[in-house]
C-alpha cells in the first residue's frame, strides 16, 4: 500500500470523495462492507464504509445515510456525480463483509457480515451499478485502498498478505 500519496482516510459509517492521484483508506472492515464507486475515465473515485444493511434500524430518526446500504451507495453515487462522475460510466467494488464471530444460532439478525454484502450488491444492482470485482465473506478483518488514478482495489486481509482486483 502506498505511503508517498495523499491518502484519505473514511471510518466507521462515513463516505468521501477523491480524485486523480489520491487515495482513499478505510481500514477495520469486519461485518462492515467498503464500497468503492468511481468513473475510470474522470479519474474519481468515492467510497463508503457501510456498517449495517437497513435504514430501519437507525436510532430516533437521526439518519447518517453513510452508515447503511440501502442509503449509503446513493447518497455516494450523488456526490461523485455532483464532482464530476458521469453516472451512466460508474462502475463499483467491494469487500468485507466477514462473519466475524461464529454462532450457533441460526438468528438471521446475527449474519451482520453476508445481510451488509446482500444489501449493498442489492443497491448496487437497482442503481445499474456493474460491479467488477470483491472480495467478501469468509471471518477475516481487511483495510482497502483505492487509487482513481489506477483503478485498483488494494485489499490487505489480515494474516493473509494483499490482493488487488
Amino acid at each position: 500500500m502506498s505511503n508517498l500519496k495523499q491518502i484519505m482516510k473514511i471510518g466507521i459509517a462515513e463516505m468521501g470523495i477523491v480524485k486523480g492521484s489520491e487515495v482513499i483508506r478505510t481500514s477495520g472492515l469486519g461485518s462492515c462492507v467498503g464500497v468503492v464507486v468511481y468513473d475510470e475515465e474522470k479519474r474519481i473515485a468515492g467510497m463508503v464504509h457501510v456498517m449495517l444493511p437497513d435504514s430501519g434500524l437507525a436510532k430516533d430518526g437521526q439518519l447518517n445515510k453513510a452508515k447503511f446500504a440501502d442509503t449509503a451507495i446513493k447518497e455516494l453515487i450523488d456526490q461523485i456525480v455532483r464532482n464530476g462522475g458521469r453516472r451512466q460510466y460508474l462502475k463499483a467494488k467491494l469487500a468485507g463483509g466477514s462473519q466475524m464471530f461464529q454462532f450457533n444460532s441460526t438468528n438471521e439478525m446475527m449474519r451482520i457480515g453476508p445481510r451488509n454484502v446482500e444489501a449493498v450488491l442489492q443497491q448496487l444492482d437497482k442503481l445499474q451499478i456493474r460491479v467488477l470485482g470483491s472480495d467478501v465473506g469468509g471471518n477475516k478483518g481487511r483495510t482497502i485502498e483505492f487509487s482513481p488514478e489506477n483503478s485498483l482495489l488494494n485489499i490487505k486481509i489480515v494474516n493473509q498478505g494483499v490482493i488487488i482486483i
